[in-house]
């Protein structure tokens, strides 16, 4: 009894260090559900008491949370609580979007000179499909519009499709722990500068340089791309909101001067 309860303690092991890795390549995604018990007995080759086993070990460590009668899923990399705060002060600080943008500066650029040296075949394809689906959004046919949340869900998932191809888990768990704040500045970029032709026609050119530099693994000028798009955006976002700061006093000097007349 005891040598089968040691095996059965080996394998959950086994089973555990399986599915962090899958976490940790970023094969599984925070909020991705685990596939089914049936399912991960048949890869795994485990019995269904090993793989229990190390499902509850991957819960006690954080890496997974399950709900009754829906299943496993991948647990987030940092806590809600940890995250409100920065989410709230995005939402009640505007110019943190600022400090945000200098993070993707910083980050996205050298993700994308990683994923232009190191994508797989697989990797490419899941880019182009990305970047296919966002330009479908800008193509839309008439009174099929998208909104601009969505306009930055596709755009944010193409970035990200790079993020993953860069193949370093720290830099994609990075991103995916700010996930939520990366995506806020892209619905800035939608809501205030997708509706601007010029903004968004410089948008797209550069979302065109950044897929060819990767897909045609050319790792230097994949930085620049991206670094050179992120630059734009925070440039035409503060352009923007120069602009609503001098319309705000042109509006308020004419209220002075008709309230005097």
């Amino acid at each position: 009894m005891a040598g089968a309860g040691h095996a059965i303690s080996r394998r959950a092991d086994q089973v555990a260090a399986y599915i962090e890795q899958l976490v940790a390549d970023s094969v599984l995604k925070v909020g991705q559900a685990l596939p089914s018990e049936r399912r991960l007995m048949e890869r795994l080759h485990c019995s269904r008491s090993a793989l229990r086993e190390g499902l509850r070990m991957l819960r006690a460590r954080g890496i997974i949370r399950t709900e009754h009668g829906r299943g496993s899923f991948v647990a987030a990399a940092v806590t809600t609580q940890s995250v409100n705060p920065l989410l709230h002060l995005f939402a009640s600080q505007p110019r943190t979007l600022y400090d945000v943008l200098e993070v993707r500066l910083l980050l996205e650029a050298e993700a994308a000179r990683l994923a232009a040296s190191r994508a797989t075949g697989a990797d490419l394809v899941l880019i182009r499909r990305h970047f296919e689906r966002w330009q479908a959004a800008q193509h839309a046919p008439a009174g099929q519009t998208l909104s601009a949340e969505e306009h930055a869900r596709r755009d944010h998932a193409f970035h990200r499709a790079i993020t993953e191809a860069a193949h370093n888990p720290v830099l994609v768990h990075t991103l995916e722990s700010l996930s939520e704040l990366m995506l806020a500045s892209v619905m800035a970029s939608a809501h205030h500068l997708y509706t601007r032709p010029i903004y968004k026609q410089q948008i797209d050119r550069q979302h065109q340089r950044i897929f060819r530099a990767v897909m045609q693994r050319k790792p230097e000028a994949a930085y620049r791309a991206a670094r050179e798009h992120v630059l734009s955006v925070r440039e035409n976002l503060r352009e923007v909101d120069n602009e609503a700061e001098r319309l705000t006093r042109a509006t308020l000097r004419l209220q002075s001067f008709e309230s005097d007349v």
